[in-house]
């Protein structure tokens, strides 16, 4: 039989669904009747559809997967890229914001793959393995298309500076087929940008192979390098010249302490693209002859040509910059050099 407290509360929850439901006559008033007024109130506003329940759930990690479509690469992840949410969540000692997953059905291995949350899942899993074992990974479970979850990371992400430009490309350049069927003007209403906008990420994730190997740190090139290295690609014999130069440094790269920065990367490929006009042919007498940047900086002069070699003078401070010097002096090195 039901206790009368359990018939009150039964009675309360009917009325809050059915305004014309009988309440009891008498409830004693204090900490309870403002609970179940509390509880009436939730239920009418999630009748009415002024608020949408959510599923939220602490879950093992280890039990969450990537969503293959997921717009940031993992992998990349590490301490010093999360140091933020590592601290955050140590000081509140849990996780605030929950991850958006949805359920996996086909892979006994995992119960959710994550929509949004790719820092969120690696912060808790490094925790979990640093001293901090009774954390877990909280989540919002919804029920999304492939489509509507790359709109909903896309939205999430937009505006984290923590996503890099190339990240965010390359995930665009996969949507535009996968979900879009090759057409930018769908995709930027859809994602509600405009297609010069999108144009330049696509842009990004379309620089090929061969140019990027110049940069030991792709992840640091932006939106805004594009407008200076896509001219470079054509006609076909710059772009052949900026492929042998990326080549070049590829190897210097990996031979520096250090990463080259991106600018000083772009003018050497521009310099490799229309090496440094010369003033004349180095000759074996006669006056030095100099030879001067793009912009007309001098750079080397040549001060003498003889059967020994080449005499020569820098000059760093004329105006022109380190990586056409060296363009400059590579040129004289394919020139001389048997």
């Amino acid at each position: 039989m039901m206790s009368k407290k359990n018939a009150n509360f039964a009675a309360d929850l009917v009325a809050g669904i059915d305004p014309g439901a009988q309440a009891p006559a008498a409830r004693r008033p204090g900490i309870g009747a403002s609970v179940l007024a509390g509880r009436e109130s939730r239920l009418a506003e999630l009748a009415t559809g002024s608020v949408v329940s959510r599923t939220h759930e602490l879950v093992d990690p280890a039990r969450c997967r990537m969503w293959a479509g997921h717009n940031r690469e993992y992998a990349l992840l590490n301490e010093e890229r999360c140091a933020d949410l590592i601290e955050s969540i140590k000081a509140q000692g849990k996780q605030e914001m929950p991850a958006i997953v949805r359920r996996v059905k086909d892979d006994p291995a995992f119960d959710f793959e994550v929509i949004c949350g790719a820092r969120r899942h690696w912060t808790i899993s490094w925790l979990r393995a640093h001293n901090y074992p009774d954390f877990r990974f909280l989540v919002d479970i919804r029920s999304l298309t492939d489509e509507e979850a790359f709109r909903l990371a896309d939205l999430e992400n937009r505006a984290r500076d923590d996503l890099t430009d190339l990240e965010r490309a390359r995930d665009y350049l996969r949507a535009l087929d996968a979900y879009y069927e090759g057409r930018q003007k769908v995709m930027a209403e859809r994602i509600n940008v405009t297609e010069s906008w999108l144009s330049r990420y696509l842009d990004l994730a379309r620089l090929p192979a061969e140019l990027m190997a110049a940069f030991a740190l792709p992840q640091d090139l932006r939106i805004k390098h594009v407008t200076a290295i896509k001219p470079l690609l054509k006609p076909e014999d710059r772009r052949q010249r900026v492929f042998a130069e990326a080549g070049r440094l590829a190897q210097v790269q990996s031979d520096r302490a250090a990463p080259m920065p991106v600018p000083d990367i772009i003018r050497a490929l521009a310099l490799a693209a229309d090496p440094p006009k010369r003033s004349g042919s180095p000759k074996k007498s006669g006056k030095p002859e100099t030879i001067v940047s793009e912009g007309g900086k001098p750079l080397l002069k040549v001060e003498a040509v003889d059967r020994k070699g080449l005499k020569l003078t820098l000059l760093p401070h004329a105006g022109g910059t380190r990586a056409e010097a060296e363009a400059a002096l590579k040129a004289l090195l394919d020139q001389h050099w048997s």
